[in-house]
């Protein structure tokens, strides 16, 4: 046989025997591709739409005006002619809009050729009006506490001035995601017909307001941070908070199995590990939006919202919208106590609580099994089931 480019192989040249052992070689091939094929598709992010909106003149609750307020969001799928077939996902801690891809696309909860989500940026987060980006007088530390009700009544008038939604089907979210869900469902009590609160709670106690004070406490006590005037990034207390923050990340019993070693390169160390939390926690995070989130955070109490005097259950029981609560049952940042707790006064709750050893991150399909836990309970519940 000829060893040249260009050469042409015709079955006719080919004996009958070896032929019939080709064609199934080859079927088989052309199957394993399209499977290959099928994965990469499976896998492949969704589609998305970045966006943003900007509010003039928007009174934050701490009684600043900001000149422009920015929230950066995106979509998924297609607005329909009715605009009644929107999902919102509010971002969580230092996310952007694509925190929630664990949950959309194909074999997953969310379909976006039928959906169209919304999924909307924190302030804080460095994209939406933050720290780091405002100009003076509200750069950096002058930048004022915004409450996760500000973020609230941001999204709420993006949805209902550039977008013209006046009704969701759901809102759906994780961690600080799951406050402004909360929020969504005390401040509009009809705006959305269900809603998911996962890994969060709607009020921040006592005990997560330490371990947050003490995250804020490592990083401004760098003295590079300069009371939030500096130069140049606060390393070392940039490094001490992620150290915090990664000690309150995963349940305890993850860290004595070793469960990082799941999705960690073989041959991986602890000392490596660590040091990669410590060193590469947010990527390119401002010292000033990281605590700025954190007073969002600690703030968050459904029960101040105007109306209800500080009475949190009260609040939680003026939720009309049926709300599928789940907690992980090893999370250290929203304890499954705090979960079970409120859940006692919610009308219309279904508690599950998500098993796993995943800690807080469980919350938004942290393991493979996480995923798909979420994925059947919050389809099933979207479906009515």
């Amino acid at each position: 046989m000829p060893d040249q480019p260009g050469f042409d192989l015709h079955e006719r040249d080919i004996p009958k025997m070896t032929r019939l052992v080709l064609r199934p070689a080859v079927l088989l091939l052309l199957i394993s591709q399209t499977l290959i094929a099928q994965e990469a598709a499976k896998n492949k992010p969704e589609p998305s739409e970045r966006h943003e909106f900007v509010i003039t003149n928007f009174k934050t609750e701490s009684g600043v005006t900001l000149p422009q307020a920015r929230v950066v969001y995106g979509t998924y799928g297609k607005l329909n002619a009715a605009r009644d077939n929107v999902v919102l996902l509010p971002s969580h801690y230092m996310a952007d809009y694509h925190g929630y891809e664990w949950l959309i696309g194909p074999g997953h909860a969310l379909d976006t050729s039928k959906l169209y989500l919304v999924c909307t940026e924190l302030f804080g987060n460095g994209h939406s009006s933050s720290p780091s980006s405002t100009p003076e007088p509200y750069h950096g530390p002058r930048f004022p506490i915004t409450t996760i009700r500000d973020n609230v009544e941001a999204v709420h008038r993006l949805l209902t001035e550039e977008l013209k939604i006046t009704h969701l089907r759901a809102i759906i979210g994780f961690s600080m995601g799951a406050q402004q869900a909360f929020q969504w469902a005390v401040s509009y009590p009809t705006f959305a017909d269900r809603i998911v609160a996962t890994a969060g709670t709607a009020k921040t106690y006592p005990h997560g307001f330490v371990r947050l004070e003490g995250q804020i406490a490592a990083l401004t006590a760098d003295d590079a941070f300069k009371n939030g005037d500096y130069t140049s990034p606060p390393t070392k207390g940039l490094e001490a908070f992620a150290t915090v923050w990664t000690a309150w990340l995963f349940s305890q019993e993850w860290w004595r199995r070793e469960l990082w070693r799941e999705t960690e390169k073989p041959g991986t160390t602890f000392e490596q590990l660590l040091t990669n939390f410590r060193t590469n926690f947010i990527p390119g995070a401002d010292a000033n939006d990281l605590i700025l989130q954190m007073r969002t955070w600690e703030k968050h109490d459904v029960g101040t919202t105007p109306g209800f005097g500080g009475d949190a259950e009260r609040a939680l029981r003026s939720i009309k919208a049926p709300l599928l609560y789940m907690p992980s049952e090893t999370d250290l940042y929203f304890p499954i106590g705090d979960a079970r707790y409120e859940a006692a006064f919610i009308p219309n709750v279904s508690l599950v609580p998500i098993p796993s050893l995943w800690g807080h991150p469980a919350g938004a399909g942290a393991s493979p099994a996480d995923e798909k836990f979420l994925n059947e309970k919050i389809g099933e519940f979207l479906a009515g089931k």
